[in-house]
């Protein structure tokens, strides 16, 4: 397989990939890349922060009140829960840096934009987590099913208040104008009857499903066409018989893993294959064993995710933040917190990533993070007084920030074999424009550290 789509391809269902792991797998075909993606990604490795503190106050509480926590204890968890959240984030961040499973964890930081949940509970919003990992590459149908029984998505779309006195509404919009159809492809009378039989649906405080038989409609439904006795599952089924849910969910996955710019036949020939069974492991097969995935159209395409581009500098230049606080407060700078969605629709992703100020940010991080803000200076003669004037106001305002641990040492065995004038072959996936070429001409090229930290403080960097 040639070097610049086993590039392409790791980028896209990773983080990107280092020179030694390259040359070995550039001797294999297509097919045994992408096999051998899937098989490190058959398992599942649960992702878990100790959560025991919050059982032990909380089984001592009920103890003692036989009931209800008290405000104290109550109190007590919520602080707790708020550290373990933070811990949490900060472990999914290594996870999607360090594992072998990667495709399925690529996989899981997709589909936690697409099923979109948050929880004030590390013990919900830990077990969704692990919900979306589990079924990642699953049956849809399957995850669908799963998703709807959560604990932190009925509290999140109020499925708890879905009674057949006042049926709640919320996720039975939601459902399909997000999870499954698209805007347009229902209509406000199939959402009232959908939300009939998701009456009844909550979960216990061990956040185990639990299903409400007093509380659920038991009466004829009428959805897309069909009466009958329905239950959640069965408007489920009802709703994967639709084309449209094979089309929509293959659009969401061309946009995130091919192209923002749809292209209709590819989507429709991926839909084809997913709407025979809805395997989601099939589906992704199909797609990157494609030859249109690698056209030189996709390659260097999209820009980078927030997370895309930390993770990305974490698995070229692996980091270690002294304060696990520091990496979420550059992921807020850089607008995308991982478990603190802006809304049930998610981050819209695209060029909706980049603005005047997360542009300017993502070009100093890689300095500021690996380098103590400092990139080497021009040659003699290309000094820019104002340029390093910015450069001492941006560490001024920033530099206390961050204080990380480089491993510059497994940089240096990882590129050990690359010359410095090849170093752009793996760092950036789109090629430079002039302006930049000259910029790097300008620079001098001190050491692989140093062209490293240059070449990710480009613009060309924030593609992949």
């Amino acid at each position: 397989m040639k070097s610049n789509n086993i590039q392409h391809l790791y980028r896209r269902i990773g983080f990107g990939i280092l020179p030694i792991e390259l040359e070995k797998l550039s001797k294999k075909s297509k097919k045994d890349v992408v096999n051998s993606l899937f098989k490190s990604s058959k398992k599942t490795t649960k992702l878990e922060v100790d959560t025991s503190e919050i059982k032990d106050l909380f089984s001592g509480s009920m103890m003692m009140s036989g009931s209800k926590l008290d405000t104290e204890t109550r109190r007590k968890i919520q602080k707790i829960s708020r550290e373990k959240q933070i811990e949490l984030n900060v472990a999914w961040i290594d996870r999607l840096t360090n594992s072998q499973e990667i495709l399925r964890e690529k996989m899981t930081l997709f589909w936690a934009n697409h099923f979109v949940c948050e929880d004030n509970s590390i013990n919900y919003i830990q077990q969704f987590n692990n919900t979306l990992r589990k079924h990642a590459l699953g049956n849809f149908k399957d995850f669908v099913n799963a998703v709807s029984k959560e604990a932190a998505m009925t509290k999140y779309l109020n499925t708890k208040q879905n009674k057949k006195q006042k049926p709640n509404e919320n996720f039975a919009r939601e459902l399909m104008e997000l999870f499954t159809l698209g805007v347009g492809h229902y209509t406000e009378e199939d959402i009232k009857e959908s939300a009939k039989a998701f009456t009844g649906y909550s979960h216990n405080l061990q956040g185990e499903f639990v299903f409400r038989n007093r509380q659920h409609d038991d009466s004829e439904k009428t959805f897309f066409a069909k009466t009958g006795n329905f239950s959640g599952e069965d408007i489920i089924d009802i709703i994967l018989e639709q084309k449209q849910c094979a089309n929509y969910i293959c659009g969401k996955l061309y946009r995130y893993f091919v192209n923002d710019v749809i292209d209709e036949t590819h989507v429709n020939a991926m839909a084809n294959v997913f709407y025979k069974d809805y395997n989601i492991e099939n589906l992704m097969r199909f797609m990157l064993t494609s030859d249109w995935f690698y056209d030189d159209k996709n390659i260097g395409s999209k820009i980078k995710s927030p997370i895309e581009f930390l993770v990305g500098l974490k698995t070229m230049v692996p980091t270690e933040f002294s304060n696990p606080k520091q990496l979420l407060y550059i992921q807020k700078l850089l607008g995308q917190t991982l478990l603190d969605p802006p809304n049930v629709a998610g981050w819209k992703g695209g060029k909706n990533w980049i603005d005047s100020n997360t542009i300017v940010l993502r070009l100093k991080l890689p300095s500021l993070i690996l380098n103590g803000a400092y990139i080497s200076k021009v040659k003699d003669g290309y000094e820019d007084a104002q340029m390093e004037e910015k450069k001492e106001l941006f560490k001024k305002k920033f530099g206390k920030r961050f204080k990380t641990k480089v491993n510059w040492t497994y940089f240096n065995t990882q590129f050990k074999n690359v010359e410095i004038d090849e170093f752009q072959n793996h760092l950036l996936a789109c090629e430079i424009n002039e302006s930049a070429k000259a910029y790097l001409q300008s620079l001098e090229k001190v050491s692989k550290q140093e062209y490293c930290i240059q070449l990710m403080s480009l613009p060309e960097y924030q593609m992949c």
